[in-house]
């Protein structure tokens, strides 16, 4: 029985040394390459019209008819709508009370040239003042239809038979109406020194889209103009629109403790797509690019863990590792730019390498 318990106990003695003696784990090696790293930054935002007008009445008044609805497409000089002018009474009173008193100096005038005709007839005042009778008859007949327009003008809001009447109000430019922010019977004022006016429609041409979208400060110093970027909308997926840089505003406005310059850039649209003001919109810009630059896989960096400095470890003789401090540069999250502390040839330990899970087919 003894016997059989020295046997069991060499035999479990043979096994812990075999098991023990197996080497430690064998590391793989690799090495530094030449590559090209791109390192880009997305800009959410929006896709807008380059230029929106805001269509105003000339008059005070109440909208009377619309002509035209959201979505349509305008000439520059169509019709849009027409106001019904709703006058001032005292202005009314006024306008009368000047018609009263031209029509006075008309009849007045009227006499006064009668008059002198037949003095001038028997040579009794000269020409010079029968001539002065006339203009000043004249000049009453006109300042007599001057009060009657503008007492039609404040009444109607036009002079009847004028080519163009104040109460129409027209599309100043050609493009689509994007919104008609006023309904029928809707008071609408004129622009004027205190106010802005109401505005009738708001036009723009879809065909002329901007991108505009704010950009972190890290990242403004190196933003160019006439820099390419790809705009992504979330209402086209799988299609990307070329756009170029055309502005970056030189003041920035702080937005949750980050300071934001906004961009603008002109997009190339096609004519497959209809792209509607105010797609949300994703644009990624290159804002650094190396070319043939040396790099290993960003995976290879391991870090200290009292400095957070950057380190690799390098092949002295087989299995053997050697920790080399570096430098690294531009980063894409893949690779990483080395500048300094490693050779081209350097073995490279693949520290991390984890074996291939086994999936036990069912």
């Amino acid at each position: 029985g003894i016997i059989v318990l020295i046997l069991g106990l060499l035999v479990a003695i043979a096994y812990f040394v075999r098991t023990n003696s197996t080497s430690a784990i064998e590391y793989d090696t690799t090495t530094a390459f030449i590559s090209s790293i791109q390192k880009t930054s997305v800009v959410t935002g929006k896709v807008i019209p380059e230029d929106e007008v805001e269509i105003k009445p000339q008059l005070n008044g109440i909208i009377q008819q619309i002509l035209v609805e959201e979505g349509d497409e305008v000439k520059n000089g169509d019709l849009i709508a027409m106001i019904k002018v709703v006058p001032d009474e005292r202005s009314v009173y006024g306008a009368q009370s000047q018609v009263n008193a031209a029509r006075l100096n008309v009849q007045n005038g009227e006499r006064q040239m009668e008059r002198a005709k037949e003095l001038f007839a028997k040579q009794i005042i000269s020409q010079q003042e029968y001539e002065d009778s006339e203009l000043g008859f004249n000049t009453a007949k006109e300042n007599l239809k001057a009060a009657e327009n503008d007492l039609e003008i404040i009444r109607n809001g036009s002079v009847s038979g004028s080519s163009t009447a104040n109460t129409n109000i027209r599309a100043t430019v050609s493009g689509t109406i994007l919104e008609i922010p006023v309904k029928l019977g809707d008071q609408v004022i004129a622009a004027n020194n205190f106010n802005a006016g109401t505005s009738v429609a708001i036009i723009a041409d879809l065909n002329e889209m901007i991108f505009e979208g704010k950009v972190d400060e890290a990242e403004v110093g190196k933003l160019e103009i006439g820099q390419d970027l790809k705009i992504s909308l979330a209402a086209i997926p799988d299609k990307e629109f070329d756009a170029k840089l055309k502005f970056v505003a030189p003041k920035g406005t702080e937005e949750g403790g980050a300071v934001q310059f906004k961009i603008e850039a002109d997009v190339t649209l096609d004519d497959d797509s209809c792209v509607r003001a105010g797609y949300s919109a994703n644009g990624s810009l290159v804002v650094d690019n190396r070319q043939d630059i040396m790099v290993i896989a960003e995976a290879l960096l391991q870090f200290d863990r009292r400095t957070s400095e950057p380190y690799v470890e390098v092949e002295t003789s087989s299995q053997n590792f050697e920790r080399r401090d570096i430098t690294v540069g531009l980063s894409d999250g893949i690779k990483v730019e080395i500048l300094s502390g490693i050779e081209m040839t350097d073995k490279i330990k693949i520290w991390n390498k984890t074996e291939p899970i086994k999936i036990e087919p069912e």
